[in-house]
């Protein structure tokens, strides 16, 4: 039997004086723009209209926030590197960003979302850096695993782990077989 965690859309946000409080740990999602994050959510809830899933990179805007069975929160934030926006949409999204990211009480750990298919991008190091040089808790997940056969996926979570070191766990939306090693690490690590 697969442990998912239902869940319920509260709230956008577009910086952190619009940020409610929730009193649940919060957990907040970074990744390149289209690397699973909304999938992710859905799968985890079981419920695929949950969060908005796009093929346009750059959809989400905003912070978003989601009630997973009062057990923990989730922020989905933009994600990063392409996006259709003005170079000044992109450094407000940065600046409110940072400011979340640096200010926010209920934050218990960052999930770095990195894709699979592809070698970790130049704009994933500079985020794991910039997280690592704030000292911001974090860990990563590997999405869209079901892309790669499965003898090939242990070698990239080794290859992670080496460029970024922590918890590094492989997720696919399409597969129920790693929701449960995803909840329980997110319950375990949520204060009791």
């Amino acid at each position: 039997m697969v442990n998912f965690v239902p869940g319920k859309f509260v709230i956008s946000a577009e910086n952190l004086s619009q940020c409610p409080s929730f009193n649940l740990p919060e957990f907040a999602l970074i990744g390149r723009s289209n690397v699973g994050k909304s999938s992710f959510i859905n799968k985890i809830a079981n419920n695929k209209k949950l969060a908005k899933t796009s093929n346009t990179p750059g959809k989400t805007r905003l912070i978003n926030f989601f009630n997973m069975s009062d057990k923990f929160i989730i922020a989905d934030l933009p994600g990063y590197g392409y996006a259709k926006v003005s170079q000044y949409v992109q450094a407000e999204w940065q600046k409110n960003l940072e400011e979340y990211l640096l200010n926010r009480k209920e934050l218990k750990s960052l999930i770095q979302f990195i894709d699979a298919r592809h070698d970790v991008q130049k704009n994933d190091i500079q985020m794991r850096e910039w997280i690592v040089a704030n000292k911001l808790p974090v860990f990563t997940i590997l999405t869209k695993v079901d892309y790669v056969k499965r003898s090939e996926i242990y070698k990239k979570i080794e290859s992670i782990k080496l460029e970024f070191g922590g918890e590094v766990l492989p997720f696919s939306s399409c597969d129920n077989y790693y929701v449960d090693n995803v909840t329980e690490y997110i319950l375990k690590i949520c204060p009791f």
